[in-house]
Protein backbone atom coordinates (compact mmCIF):
# COMPACT_ATOMS: atom_id res chain seq x y z
CA UNK A 1 0.00 0.00 0.00
CA UNK A 2 1.32 3.34 -0.71
CA UNK A 3 2.78 5.65 2.27
CA UNK A 4 4.13 9.41 2.72
CA UNK A 5 6.71 10.65 4.24
CA UNK A 6 5.52 13.58 6.21
CA UNK A 7 7.53 16.70 7.44
CA UNK A 8 7.35 16.07 11.07
CA UNK A 9 8.81 12.70 10.21
CA UNK A 10 6.27 9.84 9.95
CA UNK A 11 5.76 7.50 7.62
CA UNK A 12 2.04 6.78 7.20
CA UNK A 13 -0.32 4.62 5.26
CA UNK A 14 -3.13 5.89 3.11
CA UNK A 15 -5.67 4.80 0.33
CA UNK A 16 -6.57 7.43 -2.15
CA UNK A 17 -9.59 6.99 -4.69
CA UNK A 18 -10.85 9.29 -7.29
CA UNK A 19 -9.66 12.27 -8.88
CA UNK A 20 -11.17 15.77 -10.57
CA UNK A 21 -11.41 19.00 -9.38
CA UNK A 22 -13.98 19.29 -6.79
CA UNK A 23 -13.17 19.53 -3.17
CA UNK A 24 -11.08 16.37 -1.93
CA UNK A 25 -12.71 14.60 1.34
CA UNK A 26 -9.92 13.11 3.86
CA UNK A 27 -10.95 10.71 6.28
CA UNK A 28 -10.20 10.08 10.13
CA UNK A 29 -10.22 6.86 11.72
CA UNK A 30 -10.42 5.64 15.22
CA UNK A 31 -8.70 4.23 17.91
CA UNK A 32 -9.70 0.86 17.38
CA UNK A 33 -9.68 0.83 13.50
CA UNK A 34 -7.33 2.07 10.89
CA UNK A 35 -7.63 3.53 6.98
CA UNK A 36 -9.36 0.63 5.90
CA UNK A 37 -12.57 1.72 8.03
CA UNK A 38 -13.23 3.86 5.31
CA UNK A 39 -13.59 1.59 2.35
CA UNK A 40 -16.90 2.26 1.72
CA UNK A 41 -16.61 5.94 1.40
CA UNK A 42 -13.68 5.71 -0.20
CA UNK A 43 -15.74 4.05 -2.97
CA UNK A 44 -18.59 6.31 -2.86
CA UNK A 45 -16.78 9.47 -2.77
CA UNK A 46 -13.96 8.39 -5.01
CA UNK A 47 -16.69 8.97 -7.68
CA UNK A 48 -16.99 12.52 -6.92
CA UNK A 49 -13.81 13.49 -6.43
CA UNK A 50 -10.05 12.90 -4.71
CA UNK A 51 -10.96 10.52 -1.80
CA UNK A 52 -8.02 9.51 1.30
CA UNK A 53 -8.17 7.93 4.14
CA UNK A 54 -4.81 7.43 6.06
CA UNK A 55 -3.34 6.23 8.95
CA UNK A 56 -2.01 7.41 11.60
CA UNK A 57 1.64 7.01 13.34
CA UNK A 58 1.73 3.83 14.36
CA UNK A 59 -1.56 1.92 12.56
CA UNK A 60 -2.00 0.21 9.69
CA UNK A 61 1.27 0.70 7.01
CA UNK A 62 2.55 3.39 8.85
CA UNK A 63 5.80 3.30 11.14
CA UNK A 64 5.58 3.10 14.37
CA UNK A 65 4.92 6.07 16.53
CA UNK A 66 7.71 7.34 18.93
CA UNK A 67 6.68 7.12 22.67
CA UNK A 68 5.25 10.73 23.58
CA UNK A 69 2.88 10.86 20.45
CA UNK A 70 -0.18 13.13 20.94
CA UNK A 71 -2.86 13.99 18.86
CA UNK A 72 -1.81 17.33 17.70
CA UNK A 73 1.30 15.45 16.48
CA UNK A 74 -1.39 12.99 14.22
CA UNK A 75 -2.87 16.21 13.22
CA UNK A 76 -0.13 17.61 11.98
CA UNK A 77 1.28 14.36 10.41
CA UNK A 78 -2.05 14.48 8.54
CA UNK A 79 -1.68 18.00 7.19
CA UNK A 80 1.49 17.14 5.93
CA UNK A 81 0.35 14.18 4.35
CA UNK A 82 -2.02 16.00 2.60
CA UNK A 83 0.55 18.63 1.49
CA UNK A 84 2.67 16.44 0.01
CA UNK A 85 -0.62 14.59 -2.25
CA UNK A 86 -0.91 18.11 -3.47
CA UNK A 87 -4.06 18.68 -1.20
CA UNK A 88 -4.44 21.89 0.06
CA UNK A 89 -7.64 22.16 1.01
CA UNK A 90 -10.08 19.83 1.99
CA UNK A 91 -13.19 18.04 3.77
CA UNK A 92 -12.58 16.93 6.96
CA UNK A 93 -14.11 13.80 8.29
CA UNK A 94 -13.25 12.00 11.43
CA UNK A 95 -14.66 9.14 13.51
CA UNK A 96 -14.04 8.75 17.37
CA UNK A 97 -10.11 9.27 17.70
CA UNK A 98 -10.82 10.74 14.02
CA UNK A 99 -13.01 13.24 15.25
CA UNK A 100 -10.76 14.33 17.92
CA UNK A 101 -7.78 15.03 15.39
CA UNK A 102 -10.01 16.83 12.96
CA UNK A 103 -11.00 19.38 15.42
CA UNK A 104 -6.95 19.30 16.27
CA UNK A 105 -6.31 19.88 12.80
CA UNK A 106 -9.03 22.58 12.64
CA UNK A 107 -7.49 24.62 15.46
CA UNK A 108 -3.82 24.48 13.79
CA UNK A 109 -4.98 25.36 10.11
CA UNK A 110 -8.47 26.37 9.51
CA UNK A 111 -7.44 27.86 6.32
CA UNK A 112 -6.95 23.75 4.86
CA UNK A 113 -10.33 22.63 6.37
CA UNK A 114 -13.17 23.45 3.99
CA UNK A 115 -15.46 21.67 6.31
CA UNK A 116 -15.71 19.35 9.14
CA UNK A 117 -17.66 16.32 9.55
CA UNK A 118 -17.42 14.95 12.86
CA UNK A 119 -18.85 11.08 13.44
CA UNK A 120 -19.00 9.61 17.15
CA UNK A 121 -16.93 12.02 19.02
CA UNK A 122 -16.63 14.76 21.25
CA UNK A 123 -14.97 17.67 22.54
CA UNK A 124 -14.38 15.96 25.70
CA UNK A 125 -15.70 12.80 26.91
CA UNK A 126 -17.09 12.86 31.04
CA UNK A 127 -15.85 9.00 31.19
CA UNK A 128 -12.83 9.26 29.31
CA UNK A 129 -10.19 9.17 32.33
CA UNK A 130 -11.71 5.61 33.22
CA UNK A 131 -12.14 4.27 29.57
CA UNK A 132 -8.79 5.17 28.84
CA UNK A 133 -7.62 3.10 32.11
CA UNK A 134 -9.56 0.36 30.99
CA UNK A 135 -8.36 0.27 27.47
CA UNK A 136 -4.29 0.69 28.35
CA UNK A 137 -5.12 -2.82 31.47
CA UNK A 138 -6.71 -4.38 28.47
CA UNK A 139 -3.99 -3.42 25.30
CA UNK A 140 -1.93 -6.65 25.56
CA UNK A 141 -4.37 -8.77 23.86
CA UNK A 142 -6.32 -6.21 21.87
CA UNK A 143 -7.77 -9.68 20.28
CA UNK A 144 -9.45 -10.58 23.56
CA UNK A 145 -10.23 -6.79 23.63
CA UNK A 146 -11.94 -6.60 20.87
CA UNK A 147 -13.92 -9.64 20.94
CA UNK A 148 -14.91 -8.49 24.58
CA UNK A 149 -15.67 -4.46 23.07
CA UNK A 150 -17.27 -5.71 19.51
CA UNK A 151 -21.17 -6.05 20.63
CA UNK A 152 -20.76 -2.71 22.36
CA UNK A 153 -18.68 -1.02 19.42
CA UNK A 154 -22.12 -2.07 17.07
CA UNK A 155 -25.89 -1.62 17.38
CA UNK A 156 -27.57 -4.99 17.97
CA UNK A 157 -27.96 -7.33 16.20
CA UNK A 158 -24.70 -7.08 14.31
CA UNK A 159 -23.85 -8.72 10.90
CA UNK A 160 -21.73 -11.48 11.53
CA UNK A 161 -19.28 -10.16 8.80
CA UNK A 162 -19.11 -6.80 10.16
CA UNK A 163 -18.58 -8.43 13.69
CA UNK A 164 -15.78 -10.25 12.51
CA UNK A 165 -14.27 -7.43 10.61
CA UNK A 166 -14.35 -5.19 13.47
CA UNK A 167 -12.49 -7.75 15.66
CA UNK A 168 -9.97 -8.84 12.64
CA UNK A 169 -9.34 -4.89 12.37
CA UNK A 170 -8.59 -4.06 16.35
CA UNK A 171 -6.82 -7.72 16.63
CA UNK A 172 -3.62 -6.25 13.74
CA UNK A 173 -2.68 -2.70 15.55
CA UNK A 174 0.16 -2.71 17.46
CA UNK A 175 -0.72 -2.25 21.68
CA UNK A 176 1.92 0.48 21.61
CA UNK A 177 0.26 1.97 19.05
CA UNK A 178 -2.95 1.75 20.45
CA UNK A 179 -2.24 3.00 23.80
CA UNK A 180 -0.85 6.47 21.87
CA UNK A 181 -4.30 6.29 20.78
CA UNK A 182 -6.26 5.60 23.64
CA UNK A 183 -4.41 8.70 25.37
CA UNK A 184 -4.70 10.75 22.54
CA UNK A 185 -8.45 10.23 22.41
CA UNK A 186 -10.63 9.41 25.49
CA UNK A 187 -8.16 12.34 27.80
CA UNK A 188 -9.05 14.97 25.33
CA UNK A 189 -10.52 17.74 26.19
CA UNK A 190 -11.35 20.52 23.90
CA UNK A 191 -14.07 22.35 24.24
CA UNK A 192 -11.99 25.61 23.55
CA UNK A 193 -11.21 24.67 20.29
CA UNK A 194 -14.52 23.04 19.02
CA UNK A 195 -16.17 26.53 19.85
CA UNK A 196 -13.48 28.43 18.52
CA UNK A 197 -14.43 25.94 14.99
CA UNK A 198 -15.10 28.56 11.86
CA UNK A 199 -15.71 26.11 9.39
CA UNK A 200 -18.90 24.46 8.00
CA UNK A 201 -19.77 21.77 10.36
CA UNK A 202 -21.53 18.59 10.54
CA UNK A 203 -21.98 16.42 13.35
CA UNK A 204 -23.37 12.62 13.49
CA UNK A 205 -23.75 10.16 15.76
CA UNK A 206 -25.19 6.71 16.00
CA UNK A 207 -28.59 7.21 17.48
CA UNK A 208 -27.51 3.56 19.34
CA UNK A 209 -23.89 4.67 20.27
CA UNK A 210 -22.87 3.54 23.54
CA UNK A 211 -19.81 4.77 23.40
CA UNK A 212 -19.67 8.53 22.44
CA UNK A 213 -23.75 8.28 23.18
CA UNK A 214 -25.56 11.05 21.04
CA UNK A 215 -25.84 13.25 24.54
CA UNK A 216 -22.06 14.06 23.50
CA UNK A 217 -22.51 14.72 19.97
CA UNK A 218 -25.59 17.33 20.58
CA UNK A 219 -23.00 19.11 23.57
CA UNK A 220 -20.41 19.18 20.39
CA UNK A 221 -22.72 21.06 18.18
CA UNK A 222 -23.65 23.21 20.41
CA UNK A 223 -20.27 24.25 21.18
CA UNK A 224 -19.65 25.10 17.36
CA UNK A 225 -21.06 28.15 16.12
CA UNK A 226 -23.42 26.94 13.39
CA UNK A 227 -23.10 23.02 13.28
CA UNK A 228 -25.84 20.91 12.35
CA UNK A 229 -26.57 17.33 14.35
CA UNK A 230 -27.80 14.35 12.59
CA UNK A 231 -28.67 10.90 14.18
CA UNK A 232 -27.93 7.72 12.06
CA UNK A 233 -30.53 5.18 13.02
CA UNK A 234 -29.91 1.61 13.45
CA UNK A 235 -26.08 2.58 13.67
CA UNK A 236 -23.69 2.59 17.31
CA UNK A 237 -20.25 3.79 17.27
CA UNK A 238 -18.97 2.80 14.06
CA UNK A 239 -21.70 4.47 12.08
CA UNK A 240 -19.74 4.62 8.62
CA UNK A 241 -19.11 0.82 8.67
CA UNK A 242 -22.83 0.10 10.18
CA UNK A 243 -24.81 2.23 7.43
CA UNK A 244 -22.52 3.50 5.51
CA UNK A 245 -25.27 4.42 2.65
CA UNK A 246 -26.96 6.42 5.63
CA UNK A 247 -23.45 8.81 6.38
CA UNK A 248 -22.33 8.67 2.52
CA UNK A 249 -25.48 10.27 1.63
CA UNK A 250 -25.60 13.11 4.96
CA UNK A 251 -22.26 13.77 3.39
CA UNK A 252 -22.58 13.61 0.15
CA UNK A 253 -25.37 16.17 0.63
CA UNK A 254 -23.38 18.47 3.46
CA UNK A 255 -20.37 18.99 1.27
CA UNK A 256 -22.20 19.70 -1.83
CA UNK A 257 -23.90 22.47 0.33
CA UNK A 258 -20.07 23.98 1.54
CA UNK A 259 -18.98 23.36 -2.33
CA UNK A 260 -21.90 25.40 -3.82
Amino acid sequence: MPRVITNNGYMIGYALAGAGQATPIVFLHGVGSDRSAWAPQLAHFGEQRRAVAFDYPGYGDSDPAPEGTTRDDYAWAILSAMHELAIDRAHICGLSLGGVVAIAKAHQAPEHCASLILADTFAVHPDGQAIYERSIAASEDLRAMAEARVDVLLAQPAEPALRSEVVETMARIDPAAYRIGAEAVWLANQRDRAAEIGVPTLVLCGAEDRITPPALSHELAELIPGARLELIDRAGHLSNMEQPNELNALVSAFIRDVDS
